[in-house]
């Protein structure tokens, strides 16, 4: 249990955890970003000295720590990306009537920036533990810088989720780079390919040749593409992944709640026309002015006066 069944357990809940605060953090209110960056920098700062200590042993500890170092590392540059502070030279929505050719090139530039810093984190961490004997941390980033490539991708190309209202207001606009569609020829093969690599890393990590960190620290790289696989079938099958993380999703305003987002009680509803009946009366309003006002005509009558 200790070797195969806690590490998939803690990466299930690092990559929920983890994916939550991003989302939480980068859907507050823009004068936040300051500090959300500043301690994202000391976090980053911190992450890396992990990466550095962890990468000498193959202790058990040290598979935890720099997997979770690596999580940590891909988190901060994801909330640089999406607070606008790293993203690319372009800002704006795709042009109507655009190639496909084109809009790939665009759509290049709107992340531009933040490409090449996770290209420069990912060697970086490829560097400072080649020839360690804890690479847990390397591996870690590069399954989610490689399977994020591939997620933009099949948007890109076309697939019937966008999952657009993830995205915070000031980048709604990579939305018209995206297609909606019912499937593209990429996503079986990226799904495929994935799968492959889990199913040998996992026959790698049950080796009886493996020392039980080690195996401990190539579960915990598998499940993490496993998610990624998972994440990659949220694109294309109906399921409510939205409600993962509603805990740190903005809250939707629904018509006719109150304050407090729930859907107003019918006494409530009466009490606000009530007001309304009221301050139209002081107003010299009758009531039938009033439901005249209030209430919109019907489509048939609309269409008739049109």
């Amino acid at each position: 249990m200790s070797d195969y069944g806690f590490p998939v357990l803690y990466a299930l809940g690092l990559w929920w955890f983890s994916t939550g605060v991003v989302l939480y953090l980068d859907n507050l209110p823009g004068r936040t970003f300051r500090w959300t960056l500043l301690g994202g920098t000391l976090v980053l700062a911190i992450a890396t000295f992990g990466v550095v200590i962890s990468s000498a042993s193959i202790t058990s500890f040290a598979q935890y720590a720099a997997f979770t170092c690596g999580v940590v590392i891909w988190g901060v540059l994801e909330m640089s990306y999406f607070t606008g502070l790293a993203t690319g030279p372009r800002k704006t929505p795709c042009p109507p009537g655009c190639s496909d050719l084109r809009r790939f090139g665009l759509a290049i530039m709107t992340s531009l920036y933040h490409e090449l810093a996770v290209m420069g984190t990912a060697l970086f961490l490829v560097l400072i533990s080649w020839e360690e004997p804890n690479q847990v941390a390397a591996w870690t980033f590069v399954v989610l810088w490689l399977m994020r490539w591939s997620a933009k991708l099949n948007l890109f190309l076309g697939v019937p989720n966008l999952n657009e209202d993830w995205l915070p207001e000031h980048l709604r606009y990579l939305k018209t780079y995206m297609s909606k569609r019912g499937m593209n020829l990429l996503f079986p093969v990226s799904v495929t390919l994935a799968t492959v690599v889990v199913v040998l890393i996992v026959l790698e990590a049950r080796e009886p040749s493996q020392v039980g960190a080690v195996s401990q620290g190539l579960v915990l790289v598998a499940t993490l593409l496993a998610l990624a696989i998972l994440e990659h079938w949220f694109l294309v099958l109906p399921l409510p992944d939205e409600a993962l993380w509603a805990w740190a999703l903005p809250h939707k305003d629904v018509p006719g709640s109150d304050d407090s987002g729930r859907p107003g009680s019918d006494s409530s509803q009466s009490n606000v026309l009530a007001k309304r009946r009221r301050s139209s009366k002081q107003r010299g309003t009758t009531s039938h002015e009033l439901s005249r006002t209030t209430v919109p005509p019907p489509p048939w009558r609309r269409a008739y006066q049109a």
